[in-house]
């Protein structure tokens, strides 16, 4: 069944004659009168009786007339609906990001978002960097915010933040004094860090390795404002990215830079390769691209 088929015959009925439902809809009689049999042929019944001068329907004209007319409320409130889609006036999006990204960066893209389009709803999924990845590649979240590098054969990359490790120590430790370390005057520390699920935890334990020592881990938590605090009792030590500084107030806590050491912390968006992204994802993929490059 055609829906122009259809249109012809409901236009037919609503206008009560096939002259002036050709004359509303800029098409021809006889158009109208081989739409109408082709909608009888298609469904195997009469839909008007063509025995009375005026259009009159048929017990089957009545129930497909009726039922017409939900399918063009349907077809209509389809258009609205992908309209608004389209003018990303509604939509609903997972993102995937670990729980520090999450503190740091989260609630200005989803305030900046928001802004432009407020009913559309993000839903914020938390998982350490490495689980992140899984669920994108699952189909689990839309999009997710991971630590680079990532295996580029299954995900579309797009570089968000790059920021440089410190050294967070009491104020009390003796090389809290200094200007600067080197991560080799840390070895005989405890070091607090994050989890194994998260790829901090490696990243902290692979630098200390390049230097030549494995760190003796006496802590490890999912929580960076919980590492600050174990440091800020003097339990130990810690790496985390200089975004921290701005967000920890704990005057306990000195931050140093790290002398002769370059492993940045590089962030990255990711998306499934290949898998369709609706306009909504599109747009915040967009927001946070301009909030790289302001």
């Amino acid at each position: 069944m055609e829906l122009r088929d259809l249109k012809a015959f409901m236009a037919v009925v609503e206008h009560g004659s096939f002259t002036k439902a050709a004359n509303e809809s800029f098409v021809s009689q006889p158009s109208l009168s081989k739409s109408i049999k082709k909608l009888e042929d298609t469904l195997h019944v009469e839909l008007l009786n063509r025995s009375t001068r005026n259009v009159e329907l048929t017990d089957a004209g009545d129930i497909v007339y009726k039922q017409g007319q939900k399918i063009m409320r349907s077809v209509h409130d389809l258009h609205i609906l992908l309209d608004d889609l389209l003018h990303i006036k509604t939509g609903s999006i997972k993102l995937g990001i670990p729980p520090l990204i999450g503190t740091l960066f989260f609630p200005k893209i989803a305030r900046d978002f928001h802004q432009q389009y407020p009913e559309v709803h993000l839903e914020l999924v938390e998982r350490g960097a490495k689980m992140v990845g899984t669920l994108v590649e699952n189909g689990e979240v839309d999009m997710g915010i991971v630590v680079l590098p990532t295996d580029e054969r299954k995900f579309s990359v797009q570089p968000f933040v790059e920021d440089q490790f410190f050294v967070f120590i009491n104020e009390l430790h003796p090389l809290a004094q200094q200007q600067h370390i080197q991560l080799q005057d840390l070895k005989n520390e405890t070091f607090i860090i994050f989890a194994e699920e998260f790829a901090l935890h490696d990243y902290v334990i692979k630098s200390c390795k390049n230097v030549g020592f494995t760190p003796y881990v006496g802590y490890k938590s999912s929580q960076w404002d919980l590492i600050v605090e174990l440091v800020s009792s003097n339990l130990g030590v810690t790496l985390l990215p200089y975004s921290i500084a701005a967000k920890q107030t704990n005057t306990n806590v000195k931050i140093l830079p790290l002398y002769n050491f370059d492993m940045p912390w590089r962030l990255g968006i990711i998306t499934k390769k290949n898998t369709y992204q609706s306009y909504a994802l599109k747009q915040l993929l967009k927001t946070v691209r301009m909030q790289e490059d302001k």
